[in-house]
């Protein structure tokens, strides 16, 4: 009879299961490929027409980015922030896309169906102003973006309606773990959203950039890159669970709403919404 000293414990001591890796960072089925912003399924393992949406949803979009690029310096300085702002959303949109379809992540497939609803508004709105003369150099565009967005916002609205597994192949069988996974990745999208937020309030500022002085360029940089470190230390206070970056990120909330009162002050004090009229 084997001794009981040279028997494996049935449940492991503290100090080993402290050291497991997070159920978001390591999944349980290894066919999960880990990356810093979660894991991700592989290419081989999504079906035939999630492929072709995700390719042609990718195509359309950065031929949209390269549209908007184009014309983003021959317009005015109203329709150029404009511009600048779907060109953030297309960007960002890239992103949503891709983790929602290889993450199954519903809040971030819905934002991504809003900011291509957004496109299209804007591309109506653009059509019904031109003047008739100009109408056939931007009709086919036109169609274009409408066929394609209509194509893109129903396979998305598909795809959010079907059930996901990422929580249960992340964190197993236990809801504890399961629910941890979803506030994580809620939290980690919020972050993302928030970027995008203050990137477009910033590119408000830019309507009359003529009328912005030295002091308050400086000021609109560096808020735009107190941005930036704030969504990259909260990133890795998420994905490392570190109490101490979390604090961090905690007192790094004060001067980002500081500025976002100053932005919101200079806006209606100087009329910047009047000038997008």
């Amino acid at each position: 009879m084997e001794p009981l000293d040279n028997r494996d414990p049935l449940f492991p001591p503290p100090n080993e299961t402290a050291d497991l890796p997070l159920p978001n960072l390591t999944p349980r089925h290894q066919e999960l490929i880990p990356t810093p912003c979660g894991p991700i399924k592989p290419w081989s393992e999504l079906s035939s027409p999630v492929k072709i949406y995700f390719c042609v949803t990718i195509l359309s979009l950065l031929s949209v980015i390269g549209i908007t690029t184009e014309t983003l310096f021959q317009q005015t300085s109203e329709d150029f922030t404009i511009s600048l702002i779907q060109l953030i959303g297309v960007v960002f949109c890239v992103y949503y896309v891709t983790r929602g379809i290889l993450q199954e992540n519903r809040q971030e497939l819905i934002v991504f169906v809003l900011s291509i609803l957004l496109v299209m508004f804007r591309s109506i709105v653009n059509f019904t102003v031109v003047s008739t003369e100009q109408k056939p150099n931007v009709l086919a565009r036109f169609i274009l973006i409408l066929l394609v967005g209509s194509f893109d916002v129903i396979c998305a609205i598909i795809l959010i309606q079907s059930q996901s597994m990422m929580a249960f192949r992340v964190g197993g069988a236990l809801e504890s773990l399961q629910s941890q996974y979803f506030m994580l990745n809620l939290c980690f999208s919020m972050l993302t959203f928030d970027l995008q937020a203050q990137l477009c309030l910033c590119a408000l500022l830019l309507t009359s950039p003529d009328k912005i002085s030295l002091l308050h360029s400086i000021i609109l940089a560096i808020g735009v890159f107190w941005a930036c470190l704030k969504v990259t230390v909260g990133i890795i206070a998420i994905l490392k669970e570190l109490k101490p970056l979390v604090w961090i990120f905690l007192s790094q909330n004060i001067p980002e709403v500081a500025n976002l009162v100053y932005l919101l002050l200079y806006m209606v004090t100087h009329q910047v919404f009047v000038d997008l009229k």
